[in-house]
């Protein structure tokens, strides 16, 4: 117990980065893959297939090579990122495919005739979005788009890898001078599942909140 106590200024310095890691992919995913994933659904067909190409390609790929293939290819093509930028970016490239498949997901489970039916009060294509479509659809969204949060939380451990002194980093750093692996290790499992149990948690009061809101 001393050992954690001892280490947690170091620890907490890591896992400062772990969220701040997290939440820049979070929010850039979100962002681009609400967009993209409009883009999917609506767009016209060669938007679709580039869309759909990104999507199954960068989904097929393990989240390790592509922080690698950004950390180290972009170099070569003489484009120079910090090992944070560049641990960011992959991390977002591979979050944003799975928030375009949620997004493509939650609008087609609504029907059709919801389009139609704002269309023929008047709204504009934006319009039933915003006031027809995502409404209905975000119950749908929530649940899969809070395990690509909770993903990107636990990916976020990969960025140790680049050298960015993550909760992850900072713990084997710890052991490197301690020599004592086991109680930092179930510090840092802890600290991983206290952040996505949470998460969990938040998903489920939302669920209800919008719930209770349409009954």
């Amino acid at each position: 117990m001393d050992l954690v106590i001892q280490s947690l200024p170091f620890v907490t310095k890591g896992l400062a980065i772990t969220l701040q890691v997290s939440g820049l992919v979070v929010v850039l995913s979100l962002l681009a893959g609400v967009i993209l994933g409009v883009a999917l659904t609506y767009g016209p067909l060669p938007i679709r297939l580039l869309v759909r190409g990104y999507s199954d390609i960068i989904r097929g790929i393990p989240v390790l090579i592509l922080i690698f293939a950004v950390y180290y290819g972009l170099p070569a093509l003489k484009v120079n990122l910090s090992n944070l930028t560049a641990a960011v970016a992959a991390l977002t490239m591979f979050t944003t495919a799975q928030v375009i498949e949620t997004t493509r997901g939650a609008i087609q489970s609504i029907h059709h005739g919801q389009m139609e039916a704002g269309k023929a009060i008047g709204l504009g294509f934006g319009q039933r979005l915003l006031y027809v479509i995502f409404p209905q659809a975000l119950r749908r969204f929530l649940p899969p788009w809070i395990n690509s949060v909770t993903d990107a939380v636990k990916g976020s451990a990969l960025v140790s890898l680049v050298g960015v002194v993550d909760l992850m980093l900072a713990i084997q750093q710890v052991i490197g001078r301690v020599y004592e692996p086991m109680p930092l290790y179930l510090l840092g499992a802890a600290i991983y599942f206290a952040i996505n149990y949470s998460l969990s948690s938040l998903s489920r009061r939302l669920e209800q909140h919008f719930a209770y809101i349409r009954e």
